[in-house]
């Protein structure tokens, strides 16, 4: 990103965002917009695409398909964008519903069986992919912040819908006081493939700007609950960290421990949850 780049939401000029602890991020003044440079801050992002941790993936995995699932008609199809394992599409395939998603293979893991039998799954990027449409829902969590082109990939999204379906992306937010108050050693820049952030105003933009109407926006208090515990200990312990903090056992231990405050810290300051959840839906 030579030089300072320009809002991909709004096209404003960005300002430099000094991280506490180093390094820089570009924040749009007009929608509150953020993009990330790895040569700018670097943030001590681990060599791994995945940093995750498989129970609580789990946890978020049920989370997620019971949200999920009340977008949907019964018997209604479903595309995932970035659908690694398949694991939500298998609970929507295992619920009878027609199943359909494309995947950079950032992860390179290998697919549900049962998914690849029944489903339509395509490798490649989610700007040129070639699926006919006509889904009732398409999603993505924690997918559009990794994104080639934005603009381009929910131009595809809306393509990929049926008249009156909808859209739900979940992603970090670029306002969350984890940003402010842990800068550089915020987990959502353990990362190196998270290259922007959206706020609520520049999700709403962008949307609209490709066509989704009924654009609505809220934060989710129950997911990445491992946000506070991972920033801390990347903050308090700063070390080069190849599979990520989450791939030690006390921070595990730190997160299962702090959980309950987590929860209410989040209830009394909204903005400290990390992520947020968009729907839109495709003009009747």
């Amino acid at each position: 990103m030579p030089g300072t780049p320009g809002c991909e939401v709004c096209g404003a000029a960005t300002g430099a965002w000094v991280l506490r602890g180093g390094g820089r991020l570009w924040r749009c003044p007009t929608c509150g917009h953020v993009l990330r440079d790895l040569a700018d801050c670097p943030a001590g992002a681990r060599d791994e695409a995945y940093g995750g941790d498989p129970v609580l993936d789990r946890v978020r995995l049920g989370l997620t398909f019971r949200r999920l699932r009340g977008m949907v008609p019964a018997g209604g199809s479903v595309f995932e964008i970035g659908y690694g394992a398949g694991l939500l599409l298998r609970r929507f395939a295992d619920a009878g519903h027609p199943v359909a998603g494309v995947d950079a293979d950032q992860l390179g893991v290998t697919a549900d069986p049962v998914v690849v039998a029944r489903g339509r799954l395509l490798r490649g990027e989610l700007e040129a992919v070639a699926d006919a449409g006509g889904h009732d829902l398409v999603y993505g969590v924690h997918v559009v912040e990794h994104l080639r082109d934005p603009v381009a990939g929910l131009r595809r999204a809306y393509d990929l819908l049926a008249p009156g379906g909808r859209v739900c992306l979940v992603t970090p937010t670029a306002d969350s006081l984890g940003a402010d108050w842990f800068g550089s050693a915020w987990w959502l820049l353990e990362d190196p493939t998270h290259v922007r952030f959206f706020t609520a105003a520049s999700a709403r933009r962008l949307l609209a700007r490709v066509g989704f109407v009924e654009v609505r926006v809220r934060r989710l208090r129950l997911d990445t609950l491992s946000m506070e515990a991972a920033s801390l200990r990347r903050r308090v312990r700063p070390a080069p960290r190849a599979a990520g903090v989450l791939a030690e056992r006390a921070t595990l231990a730190l997160a299962a421990a702090t959980a309950p405050a987590v929860l209410a810290a989040r209830a009394a300051l909204p903005r400290l949850a990390p992520t947020l959840e968009i729907t839109a839906r495709r003009r009747a």
